[in-house]
């Protein structure tokens, strides 16, 4: 019995096992639409969000067809939020007007995006850092690994999963979530 409440001690004061002891809200984090407006993310609350760092130049760039389907049919209870990002292989390399027009264009795009960001390095955006690293999304350390690896959270704003650029978006893996 004394070893079990040491234990029960233990893991109250080191917050053993738990999946949400994030040290910030990712709702507090701060980030800019594509065309310059603040976004606040608090405006998510209550939906589950899908983060995706996005590039128009990619074996990828594809899968903006799926997230524009994946919209349409869960708009009610889920954000997609695509994130353009020139680190990998500059594959991002227009401007913002560029970008808009290449999405609506090709793919119809409809769905939030955001100014174009870093996903690693040391000019990493806060909403990265916050995605990647354990400390503060309460549940999982990772790393980005190349365009359109998908990031959800809960209507609680709090970490799901994530699914690298091979996962698409209409995959049974994030639409099981979504259920």
């Amino acid at each position: 019995m004394l070893k079990k409440l040491k234990l029960l001690l233990m893991c109250s004061l080191f917050s053993c096992g738990s999946t949400t002891n994030a040290q910030e809200s990712v709702y507090d984090i701060k980030i800019n639409s594509i065309t310059g407006e603040e976004i606040d993310l608090h405006d998510f609350e209550g939906k589950k969000i899908l983060f995706v760092n996005v590039a128009s130049d990619c074996g990828f760039t594809k899968q903006y067809k799926g997230l524009e389907e994946l919209h349409q049919l869960y708009k009610e209870g889920l954000v997609i939020v695509g994130l353009p990002c020139n680190q990998f292989g500059g594959q991002e390399s227009g401007s913002e007007e560029e970008i808009v027009k290449f999405c609506e264009l090709n793919y119809g795009v409809t769905f939030l995006l955001t100014e174009k960001i870093k996903v690693k390095g040391e000019e990493v955006h806060p909403l990265y850092k916050w995605l990647c690293t354990k400390e503060k999304n309460g549940a999982s350390n990772s790393s980005v690994k190349w365009n359109f690896q998908k990031y959800l959270l809960d209507e609680k704003g709090e970490f799901v999963d994530y699914f690298y650029s091979t996962t698409k978006p209409m995959s049974s893996k994030i639409i099981d979530y979504l259920k």
